[in-house]
């Protein structure tokens, strides 16, 4: 090998340990920047008739299409499933463990245990004066949480509207990186420092959104989501969020525009289409789908779950039950005659009978809805409208019973029979439930828990909402009683107050009366049913609630632990291992002194020759 080769070697192995330092120093410097990609430089080694040397072509960046993608998703899921641990942790502070103090189940049995003070001692003045304070806790307990999940149901749209703004942001920035990318006379390095913030870009619009990202050859990215709606392509797309204004119980999802009491989320895509995000299920990861899911579904079903126990509370003290008195047609057919005078909308008629030896549940529901449905625990609901009077509704009742024979016998009456000589069906029991119009005079049933404007809770379902919809929220103490505690004992007017019939019928109802939550089945095809007396409701939705956030926090656990393990596998794969790179400096180091050795020699070699001639 003659000098001119050895010194072209020399030098050319010099230019890139120059190369291979600065790259060497990059990555020293950035490690531990979260986003940086390790580089390395690609050597090409040329071969000649006379000699081979080492070139520098370019700049290598780790990088693994398939595990950016995998990160990207599940740093999606884990940004969803920690958004809605996180509220729901805040919710089962603001609801308390079971048997803690300020929990439902406790105030609920605070409230129990004074009323057995009344009917052991109902003319005692303390003993009424603790019922009607544990009724008040029970009634601010139930206000109290109502404001807190519409609060929290607030707060999500707030920070709906705050990560709809940055990840607007967001993608006008990875727009950018796209239009750079395409600028070919941009060096190396400038390069893997916008591919680098090219990915990150990509991580932060994924715990917004669902994203699936499709790396181009030349550094560009597409952005979609799972359910295929372009984010970034040939143009940017927009998002839109439309405030509802304040939140209450009465503000809920619906899939008709008209109809949705909460704000609107939109995408515009570059072509100029507008879909809504939620109404056409396009979010299924993200902050923003774990935010809309805990403002439409989650945080609804707790407020809904409060307002059952509301409602329970204020029917199991107004109802006045009125049982049916045995009846006869005179040719073998007997059944009952049950009064429905005083039923409001959404008092009830409760029948049961056997047909064939199974007995069969029917609740008749006073509305002008038409219902007919088997709820959650196993009774049929059967809707009629009692304001057209008994013919009516006997009519109604009649062409849905087939095999009993219903009738009018009166303006007010049901004549309710079985099929007499055929003997395939019997009449058990019919008993009416009508809503207590006042304090004293109609009956044991009383009124202290009553609907805003002191208005009596009927379970009205023909107003808009239905009148259980947010009750919890507007639940409170009759003034009446809260002025003369002894209305919880006097049921009519002069009685004695030593006549505990009323207390003791008001703890009947609580351990007795039954409710079933939801209504119709089909129509809430997810939701946790309640059923059972109040006690058994309320110990359902605490241990439901539990069970709930419980599961939430763990499914969160395991999600970030997955993306623990990726971010692991990444720091692996991409990473900079400092050891690594001080060893490699070592080598660089050996190589340039290798190398200057031999420009040295040839220069000595060279001067020698020249010197001689």
């Amino acid at each position: 090998m003659g000098l001119t080769a050895s010194l072209t070697n020399a030098v050319s192995g010099l230019r890139v340990n120059q190369d291979s330092l600065d790259i060497l120093s990059r990555n020293i410097a950035n490690s531990g920047t979260p986003g940086y990609h390790r580089q390395s430089l690609n050597i090409v080694d040329y071969n000649s008739q006379d000699s081979s040397y080492a070139r520098s072509v370019g700049t290598h960046r780790a990088f693994n299409s398939s595990l950016q993608a995998y990160y990207n998703r599940q740093v999606s899921d884990t940004a969803n499933s920690g958004i809605q641990a996180g509220y729901l942790d805040r919710l089962q502070g603001f609801m308390g463990k079971p048997g803690t103090a300020g929990s439902l189940d406790t105030v609920f049995g605070d409230l129990q245990n004074a009323l057995q003070g009344i009917a052991t001692s109902p003319d005692d003045y303390n003993s009424r004066a603790q019922a009607v304070a544990s009724a008040q806790s029970m009634v601010e307990t139930l206000n109290r949480l109502s404001t807190t999940i519409q609060g929290m149901r607030q707060e999500t749209e707030g920070q709906i509207a705050s990560n709809v703004h940055n990840l607007n942001g967001m993608l006008n920035s990875l727009a950018e990186v796209n239009n750079r990318m395409l600028d070919l006379g941009m060096t190396e390095t400038s390069r893997a420092a916008l591919l680098d913030q090219r990915d990150r870009l990509i991580g932060s619009v994924a715990e917004m959104i669902d994203v699936r990202a499709d790396y181009r050859p030349d550094g560009t990215v597409a952005l979609m989501t799972r359910s295929g709606v372009g984010l970034i392509d040939n143009g940017v797309s927009t998002f839109k969020f439309e405030s509802a204004g304040n939140l209450s119980p009465n503000s809920v999802f619906d899939v008709d525009p008209a109809k949705t009491k909460v704000g609107k989320m939109t995408l515009t895509t570059p072509s100029g289409l507008t879909i809504d995000l939620v109404t056409q299920g396009v979010l299924q990861g993200g902050e923003l789908g774990g935010l809309v899911t805990l403002r439409d579904k989650t945080l609804v079903e707790a407020q809904d779950q409060l307002d059952e126990i509301a409602a329970g509370l204020a029917q199991a003290f107004s109802t006045n039950k009125t049982a049916g008195v045995a009846a006869a047609d005179g040719l073998g057919a007997e059944g009952l005659d049950v009064d429905i005078s005083n039923m409001a909308p959404g008092n009830d008629v409760l029948l049961t009978y056997a047909e064939n030896g199974v007995e069969k549940r029917v609740r008749v529901v006073n509305t002008s809805q038409a219902q007919d449905y088997v709820d959650a625990s196993g009774q049929r609901v059967i809707g009629v409208d009692f304001s057209a009077g008994a013919s009516a509704v006997a009519a109604a009742l009649d062409a849905k019973l087939p095999n009993l024979d219903i009738s009018s016998t009166g303006a007010n009456n049901l004549r309710i029979l079985d099929d007499g000589a055929a003997g395939k069906t019997d009449v058990r029991t019919a008993v009416a439930g009508s809503s207590s119009t006042s304090l004293q005079g109609s009956g044991l049933g009383l009124n202290l828990f009553v609907d805003q404007g002191n208005s009596a809770f009927t379970n009205n379902l023909d107003t808009d909402p239905p009148q259980k919809q947010g009750f919890a929220a507007r639940i409170s103490i009759n003034p009446a009683i809260l002025a003369d505690n002894r209305l919880l004992v006097q049921y009519e007017v002069g009685g004695t107050l030593g006549d505990a019939d009323r207390a003791d019928y008001v703890i009947d109802q609580l351990s007795k009366m039954q409710f079933v939550s939801g209504g119709n089945p089909a129509a809430n095809t997810g939701r946790f049913q309640l059923s059972g007396n109040l006690s058994e409701l309320i110990s359902q939705v605490v241990g439901f609630q539990g069970s709930t956030i419980n599961a939430a926090i763990t499914k969160n656990d395991d999600r970030q632990l997955t993306l623990d393990t990726i971010v692991d596998q990444m720091e692996s794969d991409y990473g900079v291992n400092v050891d690594e790179e001080m060893a490699r400096l070592m080598e660089l180091q050996n190589a340039y002194a290798a190398n200057a050795r031999v420009v040295s020699v040839v220069k000595e070699l060279l001067d020698a020759l020249l010197a001689s001639t």
